[in-house]
This record gives C-alpha cells, structure tokens and sequence, in this order.
C-alpha cells in the first residue's frame, strides 16, 4: 500500500530526518547515499565553482539545498546548483529555492535514469533554469546540456585536457579540475 503525505508532513519529516529525503507529489523518497568517487567528484566541482564565481553575482550551492519545482509538486537535491545573485527561496522556506541557473548532477548507476530523464524534465520548467552538467563518477565524460533561445543543446567531453565552457556564468570549467585525485 503507497502511503501519501501532505507538503507540510513531509517538510516536518524533512527536517528532522538523518537522511534526504525528496517529495514528489504526496509520495515522499528517501535518498541513496553516495560513494567515494561521487563525494570527491562533487566536492572538486563545487571548491572549484565557489572558487571561481566567489567576487561575482553568482552563487554557488552544494546538496543541502532543496529545489523545489512548483509545477510538479516536488522538491528535489541537486548535486550543486548556480544561481544569478542569491536563491530565490520559496515563500517564507529557508530551505527551498526555486531558480537555478545552472544545475549539476553527479550519475549514479541507481540515479542516472531518473537524472537524464523525469529530473530533466521537471527541471526544465524552471524558468532560469539553461545550463545542465551530467558527470560521471566512474569515468571520464560529462555531458552537458546548454538552452538558447529555447532550444536544448547536447555536447559531451571525455579527456582530462579538455575544458567545458558554461556559458551562464561564463566560465571555463576544466575537465581535470572535476577529476581530480579520482581512482577509477
């Protein structure tokens, strides 16, 4: 029997919870936690971020921030996310925000479907929302997803050497910055 929770049950179980947890429209799914690779790749890739955007209008924001996506009904963890200026949060919540610019997610092999295709798609309602990094953890290649003018575009990068242009922040985002001391 599926059991369905209210917003407000489920934000009073989020925030006592020891683990995640997302809400998807009265249903509420506990989070998977992570291995070695993907905590390394996350942390390079937001040091890195934070690093760089630290003196502009960018912000930067880790996992611990949930997203939530109002035409869905769903609040959801992004990897890391960037924003133009500080989060827009969601009414009065301090921990909800609605209005990322650039979102990443590290893939998991019990995620990944779900990160390329339903997540993408609710993401995708966000209007600010135009830049979208799928990185994976047990190899080199990312896999970026970039709007203009409403259009989706798709370019994939797999060597060390190799630099991504996220062009929201404009930035150069090094491929090896992401991998680095990864063991694969």
């Amino acid at each position: 029997t599926e059991r369905r929770y209210s917003l407000d049950a489920y934000r009073a179980i989020a925030e006592t919870a020891k683990e995640k947890c997302e809400y998807h429209d009265g249903e509420i799914i506990t989070m998977t936690s992570g291995t070695l690779n993907h905590s390394l790749v996350m942390g390079n890739i937001f040091s890195f971020l934070h690093f760089i955007l630290r003196d502009t209008q960018f912000s930067v924001i880790n996992s611990e921030l949930r997203l939530w996506l109002p035409n869905y009904r769903c609040g959801v963890y992004a990897d890391a996310m960037i924003f133009d200026g500080k989060p827009q949060l969601n009414g009065d919540r301090k921990d909800e925000a609605l209005n990322p610019l650039l979102i990443v997610e590290v893939l998991s092999p019990s995620t990944e479907e779900y990160d390329r295709t339903d997540k993408f798609r609710m993401y995708r309602s966000i209007p600010s929302f135009c830049e979208y990094l799928l990185i994976r953890q047990n190899k080199v290649f990312v896999e970026r997803y970039s709007k203009q003018e409403n259009v989706w575009t798709y370019s994939d990068f797999d060597g060390l050497d190799q630099s991504i242009l996220l062009e929201s922040v404009n930035i150069e985002l090094a491929i090896a910055e992401i991998y680095r001391d990864i063991d694969f």
